[in-house]
Formats: structure tokens, sequence, C-alpha cells
């Protein structure tokens, strides 16, 4: 609508005649993370042309606007790029399969021949959500995956489709991730690691590309290894 002002009244009268409307078309719908509401709605995704209007009646076009996605719980309009953020679903199936990944990647590259690192990387895991996770189903997929490279990763630095395995886990999660929200992840991999003495060479490397697809700068990664190490 036109500004309201002037002290007459004949402003007021005119912004009551003429003004603007925008007709809006929904052209998608899904689930997002609405971030008035603070948590998973329903969305619609509009586009909207505007007309000029005179006593409220639409008449000449004034351009489209839009997109905007509509929230269907508040009815808040917000930019497309509100769909880049995941929902809570989506971001804690996200993070539970990066535990896995990286749980795994940490005993690849030390061996499953200790039980305390198995127990260690099943807790972790079933904290992240994997309820049912056991030292048995991480062994064998270790194993499964010794196979299928052709080689056993022991003493081996991180290989490549290991390490293009946990960047493709971490790179989509880590942007939604706070600070110590990537250390955590981090910090885990080392006590995995840690679980059955110092880190071995080939546990040091896999750790240093869980930092770095983390985006966790180098000294940072020193720093937390380190930490781990040094007990509580």
């Amino acid at each position: 609508m036109l500004p309201v002002r002037g002290r007459n009244g004949r402003v007021t009268r005119l912004a009551r005649l003429l003004g603007t409307r925008t007709a809006w078309t929904p052209v998608g719908d899904g689930a997002f993370f609405c971030p008035d509401c603070g948590g998973d709605r329903n969305y619609q995704r509009l586009t909207g042309r505007r007309r000029f209007t005179v006593l409220g009646v639409p008449l000449l076009p004034r351009g489209t606007t839009g997109p905007v996605v509509a929230c269907a719980a508040c009815a808040g309009h917000f930019g497309t790029d509100v769909l880049d953020h995941p929902t809570t679903t989506r971001f804690s199936a996200m993070l539970r399969d990066a535990v896995h990944t990286v749980a795994l990647a940490v005993l690849s590259a030390g061996g499953t021949g200790s039980r305390t690192a198995l127990e260690t990387a099943a807790v972790t895991v079933r904290a992240a959500g994997l309820a049912d996770c056991t030292e048995e189903q991480l062994a064998a997929l270790v194993e499964a995956l010794a196979a299928d490279t052709g080689r056993a990763y022991g003493d081996q630095p991180c290989g490549a489709g290991l390490a293009i395995e946990l960047h493709e886990a971490l790179d989509p999660l880590a942007p939604h991730l706070a600070p110590a929200g990537r250390e955590s992840i981090l910090l885990q991999a080392a006590r995995i690691a840690l679980a059955d003495g110092p880190y071995t060479p080939a546990e040091h490397d896999t750790l240093g590309t869980v930092g770095a697809a983390l985006t966790i700068h180098t000294d940072e990664v020193t720093r937390l290894l380190t930490e781990a190490r040094t007990p509580s």
C-alpha cells in the first residue's frame, strides 16, 4: 500500500483507493526447518504476481515476485535458501551416518584385532542413533571394506577411497555444525583410535582427514588429538 501521511487525510483516503496486491501461486511443497518456528514444518513454494489495485480491485500488472517459501504453521515467508538447512530428521540421519563412517574409517586404519577399540566404536555409533550397532557388525564391515579394496588398511595411510567416503559423509554436515559439534566428532574418533594404545601413523593420517573434512584447521586438529591423549 502507499504510505499514509498528511494532516488533512487526503493521502489516507488515496491509500485506501490505490495500492498493490500480490497473488501467490503454489509451485511446490515439502518439509523444511522453519527458522521462526524453530522446528520441522510443512511448506509451500510460492511465486507471486503483483498488480496495481483501485478500490481493492487488481487492474494493471506490476511484475512478478518470489519465489518464496511459506511456512504452513506460522505463515512466514522466507527466501528459498532456507531450504538448504536440513530438517531436524534429516540432520539426525546425516549425523548418525557421519559418525558411523568415521568409526569405520578409524577401525579400518587401526585394524579390528582390539576388542576395546571395537567396543568404543560401537558405543559411539549407538550414541549417534544406530541403537542396534554391535562390535561384530563393525568388524564385519571393516573386513568387507578391506576385501573390497583388495588390501588391509592396518599400517597404510588413509587411502583415496576411504578419504572420499569421509568427505561424502562429512562435507554436507560440517556447515550445519557449530565448532563444538565438529570438534566432538573428531574427539570421538580419536578416542576410538586411542582405545588400544597410542595413535598409529595410519590412524593419525585418518584423523587428519576427518578433521579436514570437518573444516577444522590443521593446528586445531593437532591440539584436539593431543587433548584426547591427555587423561581427564
